[in-house]
């Protein structure tokens, strides 16, 4: 890639990156304030405290991870990567349970178990999110240990001019981590696409009973499916990017990587800042708050 295209996508990347931080700071300034204040929070806003918490982490250390890589600081990647690894996970974790709550309070299926789960799942949302931190940090151990192990293996074999067993540990390593990373994130993922189809349907099913009823389309019952629709729908796809693009940068591509990282990331976070914009303007709590910033720092001007 020429120097100058290269030079514009760092460019939109640092960009979307601060874009983004701003987005998930406002939403933890906003929801967070409040929980401490009143001591408590809807299970909804719950979730998106926390999810815009990790989000916000996830999108700095992306930058401290490209900051790093840029000037091949590679043992210093390798430490930054286990937390990478953990925020991540953790993000994959709490996203599923934000559809997965979309859909079970949103959908207007009759099955008992769906009746069940309106009843309990607002009170399991603190335990779902205790869960999600224990699951990630559980499961980022494995890929932890194999990063120290091999970053000592690779400074071992290097100061006696040895190369060969550092490298096959490290395409043993990158194997690992990918398989393990699929497993991982594969759970929530599904999750996800499976709450995001069961609303889709519920959507198709009680509009065809507003047909039949003869009723128009601006009941609230259909403004909350089609509101929660276009936060969900609009971010699977770049759901399924980001879960493609981190297959491939653990792939090691290197021909891709060196000729289109930047393209790549930009393509890669534009997903999640997006989604996290969404979220701002789907929240009537967070869009009258920034409408009432915005209109305070217009009149001190």
């Amino acid at each position: 890639m020429p120097f100058s295209p290269m030079l514009i996508f760092v460019v939109i990347f640092f960009l979307e990156t601060l874009a983004a931080m701003l987005q998930n700071g406002f939403m933890v300034a906003v929801l967070g304030r409040e929980w401490v204040r009143c001591r408590t929070l809807p299970a909804c806003d719950m979730i998106v405290a926390c999810l815009a918490a990790s989000r916000f982490c996830l999108h700095g250390l992306a930058l401290l991870n490209n900051l790093i890589d840029s000037f091949n600081f590679c043992s210093k990647v390798y430490y930054f990567n286990i937390l990478w690894n953990f925020i991540n996970i953790l993000t994959y974790w709490l996203t599923a349970w934000l559809a997965v709550f979309y859909c079970v309070k949103i959908s207007s299926f009759s099955h008992p178990i769906f009746f069940w789960l309106k009843w309990r799942i607002s009170r399991s949302v603190p335990r779902l999110l205790l869960g999600s931190l224990i699951i990630s940090v559980v499961t980022v151990i494995p890929a932890a240990a194999s990063n120290v192990i091999l970053i000592q293996m690779i400074a071992s074999q290097s100061s006696h001019g040895n190369h060969t067993l550092a490298d096959r540990a490290q395409t043993f390593h990158r194997y690992f981590s990918l398989s393990n990373l699929v497993l991982v994130l594969l759970i929530p993922f599904l999750l996800f696409l499976v709450s995001t189809l069961l609303l889709i349907f519920s959507l198709h099913q009680h509009l065809g009973q507003m047909r039949a009823h003869r009723s128009g389309s601006r009941d609230p019952s259909t403004q909350a499916h089609i509101m929660a629709l276009k936060s969900l729908t609009f971010f699977l796809v770049f759901y399924a990017s980001y879960f493609l693009s981190l297959i491939i940068a653990f792939m090691k591509i290197t021909a891709l990587r060196r000729q289109w990282h930047w393209a790549w990331e930009v393509v890669t976070y534009a997903g999640i800042c997006l989604h996290s914009s969404i979220l701002v303007l789907s929240s009537p709590k967070l869009r009258n708050t920034l409408k009432t910033k915005l209109w305070k720092a217009l009149d001190k001007r």
